[in-house]
């Protein structure tokens, strides 16, 4: 089978590449180039979008000799700043804290990337990935199901995903686990086998990339009285207790953020507890659940019964 395998310079993705080679499969490597040099400070921090992405096209290539498979990078970086960053500013100023990754996935990575890819000639089956989660197809219709790592499952930022493109994918290492993929890469030799995780989708300042100047607004609690200021509501999120610059006997969180009178909302722990919340733009990966479900409000939160 040919295969396209997305690779970042990382352990996952190389562990991956160098599976499906061993298994007898014709595999490609594929890079999507998103950063442009003097558009963004970035910052010291591994991340997927920053300036050391020069360096995983580096040490991509590197893999991909010693693998003995052709590699290609293609520029998606037009494309990014459109349907992520776009997105990332429009929600941040709408009040709302969005995830990076679950749009990239969706609509760069298994989008964009596979698509300018086989416009430029390659021809695939499948395209393949490093991300730790598991599919399984059942009268035509394929499950997003959990790697079997649980710490290291990532089927959360991979929820948008459409029929028509699980339908064409591959996650080699869904049924193992970090430390195996780490052995893995150890007993091949591969240089990225002791490389940290990408910590984040930005290495910088994200304040950044909203390119917004500071705005004095005011810190209240429930009733409306006033605790403190800050300078944009766009530098807070629902939940946050650290960094909100207000002194308080007892630990404050991000109630709510009105976007349009630029203020943060506080208040107590006991004041963060929610029963019911309100969805929109939903994607079901395959049937519309009924009855009682699981559900996730953050990729590192444990599932809870919900309705």
């Amino acid at each position: 089978m040919k295969i396209a395998v997305g690779l970042s310079g990382g352990v996952d993705s190389s562990v991956a590449a160098a599976l499906l080679k061993a298994q007898g499969h014709d595999v490609v490597g594929v890079t999507m180039r998103l950063w442009r040099e003097g558009r963004y400070r970035g910052g010291g921090r591994d991340a997927c979008f920053g300036p050391g992405e020069a360096e995983d096209v580096a040490r991509s290539e590197a893999l991909c000799r010693q693998l003995g498979i052709p590699y290609r990078t293609f520029d998606c970086s037009d494309a990014y700043e459109q349907i992520v960053l776009g997105h990332f500013r429009a929600e941040y100023l709408a009040g709302r804290t969005p995830n990076p990754c679950v749009r990239c996935n969706a609509f760069v990575k298994f989008g964009v990337l596979p698509n300018l890819a086989r416009q430029s000639g390659l021809e695939f089956d499948r395209f393949a990935t490093g991300h730790y989660a598991r599919l399984r197809t059942e009268g035509g219709t394929v499950r997003l199901l959990r790697g079997a790592d649980e710490r290291k499952d990532q089927s959360y930022f991979l929820y948008r995903l459409k029929q028509s493109q699980l339908l064409g994918l591959m996650f080699p290492l869904g049924s193992l686990r970090k430390t195996e993929v780490r052995e893995i890469a150890a007993k091949l030799g591969l240089d990225a086998k002791d490389r940290p995780d990408s910590q984040d989708f930005y290495g910088g300042d994200h304040a950044e990339l909203l390119d917004t100047p500071p705005r004095r607004g005011n810190i209240v609690d429930a009733s409306g009285r006033v605790l403190g200021t800050h300078d944009g509501y766009w530098n807070y999120t629902i939940g946050q207790r650290r960094g909100l610059g207000v002194a308080s006997a007892r630990p404050l969180y991000v109630l709510a953020i009105n976007a349009c009178r630029n203020e943060i909302v506080v208040g107590d722990a006991e004041n963060t507890v929610c029963h019911e919340l309100s969805l929109e733009d939903f994607s079901w990966v395959s049937d519309v659940p009924h009855g009682e479900v699981e559900a996730k409000i953050r990729s590192a939160s444990p599932s809870r019964p919900a309705v």
